[in-house]
């Protein structure tokens, strides 16, 4: 199992950055970076390509709607090349509150766009004249959609390192889900427990490895998740209420009711009453309330908050239930404890 670590987009990057070497020496294997309503992600990804020299650099996520397919694929393929080989792209649909909130664009037709962007994708990276002429993205423009008829089909100027750069798809959704297991190299849901993914996740699975290409990797499953390794009641309790408020946060106000995809995994994994309980009180601004309906058997479930062997314990069930490499978020309050609990991960992990 491969460890992974999100790099804080709320803190001072330069000094996360200078921090990561201590984490790449500790054995880190991949590091990912968050683009939402933030700075770009882009432009991070190649100062850390810079500033490291054996970490994996994933982006998580670039949707696939503020940027075109063919400046997505530009971008994997600068990305790569200045970091020589070390990047992966995650890409995703995101959500109406980010797509139609922050770039005013509209949210619709995730599944056939994003099948779009993939191929449209590969056809840069193998340096191909781009001809595209799909529902949702037409290249060159057609005057038939408003284009003047000088476009001609181009290729990529410069000679990618690789004609297949690895990409992956944040889903949570069956339909998502499968698409990722016929498509993408990798897939990251952002809330995992192992005990319950074969229920919520095997059937879409299943489907979209049955059409996947032989030609692809076994599909790479990243699993987001909370660390701190610690025999301290008082340091565990604030960790899990750290988990206690994430989860309320995206169970409860990642969308208007019917619309949000964390809550509709929750009831996946069977918890239709916190479910329920956490929205209603997180929308009408109770938020320590629904922190607080968030139950402890969740937390435990999706977070490695604990003493040693009972993370080890928990590592083990990640990695039994399918899981590749893990996104962890370490949650201790000084760096020495962060770098001690990815280097327990890392040997935990062999």
């Amino acid at each position: 199992m491969r460890i992974g670590m999100p790099i804080n987009y709320a803190r001072d990057f330069h000094e996360t950055v200078e921090a990561l070497r201590e984490y790449e020496a500790a054995g880190l294997d991949v590091v990912f970076l968050p683009e939402a309503y933030t700075f770009d992600a882009v432009s991070q990804l190649g100062y850390i390509a810079a500033k490291t020299s054996t970490l994996q650099l994933c982006s998580s996520i670039l949707n696939i709607y503020s940027r075109t397919p063919t400046l997505l694929a530009m971008t994997a393929a600068g990305i790569d090349y200045v970091s020589g080989g070390r990047f992966t792209m995650g890409v995703g649909a995101s959500g109406p509150q980010v797509i139609e909130g922050f770039h005013g664009l509209r949210h619709d037709a995730p599944l056939a766009r994003t099948r779009e962007v993939v191929e449209i994708c590969h056809r840069v990276w193998r340096r191909e004249p781009v001809e595209f002429h799909g529902r949702h993205h037409d290249i060159p423009l057609s005057p038939e959609k408003g284009g003047s008829g000088l476009g001609k089909p181009l290729k990529l100027i410069n000679h990618p390192l690789r004609d297949r750069i690895p990409l992956v798809l944040a889903a949570l959704g069956p339909k998502n889900v499968e698409l990722a297991a016929e498509l993408f190299d990798g897939w990251e849901p952002l809330f995992y427990l192992p005990e319950r993914a074969k229920d919520t996740f095997a059937d879409a699975l299943r489907a979209g490895r049955s059409k996947r290409s032989t030609k692809l990797p076994p599909l790479d499953v990243i699993v987001d998740t909370k660390v701190l390794i610690s025999e301290d009641e008082a340091e565990l309790a604030a960790a899990r209420q750290q988990v206690r408020e994430h989860l309320a946060l995206y169970i409860g106000g990642m969308g208007a009711k019917g619309k949000n995809f964390y809550n509709d995994l929750a009831v996946r994994f069977g918890f239709p009453e916190t479910a329920s309980r956490v929205q209603d009180l997180f929308l009408s601004g109770r938020r320590k309330e629904a922190a607080a309906a968030i139950p402890r058997r969740l937390i435990d479930g999706v977070a490695l908050v604990g003493p040693p062997g009972w993370v080890s314990e928990r590592l083990a069930a990640f990695a039994e239930s399918g899981v590749t490499t893990l996104n962890a978020t370490p949650l201790a309050t000084t760096h020495r404890h962060r770098v001690k609990d990815i280097t327990a991960l890392r040997r935990s992990a062999g």
